[in-house]
């Protein structure tokens, strides 16, 4: 992709090399002795080299798309009327962004594969209309919560389990934004003398952000998914968490009109009994 950034293998070819023929009857007398040593010593060494500069290859490549993202969408927020995208289709907004993004590639003189402009097409898209980073995450079905811990570091919950993702914001200004643009959405708002906001998204799905002074180490953003398939009672009894006589006495309790007090930690399943019962 960026030539400055490939390997020159040339310099790595050199010292797996045939030996020098000897210089004295001396030498000669031990061919063996003295072709085993550069073998043993010199073979494994361009291997080694693979391992150590893959990474920092993959690195340095992913920052350098990163620039090219931070720049193209400076570009977008200079060109693109901003109040007409609001009516303008998504297939009309996608069209527009590829042009605006090939005109600045080339003044670059930047030359991207056709999977690395799809996806700067699609982040760029996710930006101007979406939640940017998140946006992948948020239509990813396999996640069930997103946690932000400042800008670089973005942690999903699938099937139980934490992961730390390679989402990463540019800095703390581009968490704010995408965080205002979230809770302006449903007219609230968030600054210093009011950071702590709870909001729920178009689809359902809980909101919650901590900004600075009372987010010390960046701004905090905890998004809880909302399903789009309800599980019943028969399917809580089948799942093993109740059993065939808890789901009759709940169900006789509900078509009464007794109380009932649903409560339990952070992920332990409130939401989903209660729309069980609903």
């Amino acid at each position: 992709m960026f030539s400055r950034y490939r390997k020159n293998d040339a310099s790595t070819a050199r010292p797996v090399a045939s030996p020098l023929p000897p210089r004295s009857p001396a030498a000669a007398q031990q061919p063996a002795a003295a072709s085993a040593r550069p073998a043993q010593s010199r073979a494994p060494l361009p291997k080694a080299a693979a391992h150590a500069v893959a990474p920092d290859k993959e690195q340095r490549r992913r920052e350098k798309l990163a620039e090219i993202r931070v720049e193209m969408h400076r570009r977008l927020l200079e060109t693109l009327n901003l109040a007409a995208i609001e009516t303008a289709t998504e297939a009309e907004l996608k069209a527009e962004i590829q042009a605006i993004c090939a005109d600045g590639l080339s003044e670059m003189g930047v030359v991207l594969n056709k999977e690395e402009r799809s996806q700067l097409h699609q982040e760029l898209y996710d930006e101007v209309m979406g939640l940017g980073p998140l946006e992948p995450l948020l239509k990813d079905d396999t996640v069930n919560d997103i946690l932000v811990n400042g800008p670089h570091q973005v942690f999903v919950e699938r099937n139980g389990k934490l992961e730390l993702t390679d989402v990463q914001f540019k800095d703390e200004k581009h968490l704010l934004r995408i965080i205002d643009k979230i809770v302006s959405a449903v007219g609230r708002r968030v600054d210093e003398s009011n950071p702590y906001v709870d909001a729920r998204l178009k689809d359902g799905s809980r909101f919650n952000a901590m900004i600075p002074p009372i987010a010390v180490d960046g701004s905090l953003v905890s998004i809880r998914k909302f399903k789009k398939e309800k599980l019943s009672i028969d399917d809580l009894v089948r799942f093993g968490a109740f059993t065939e006589e808890m789901a009759l006495y709940l169900e006789a309790a509900v078509a009464t009109r007794l109380n009932i007090i649903v409560s339990g930690g952070t992920g332990s399943g409130k939401t989903t009994t209660l729309n069980a019962l609903s």
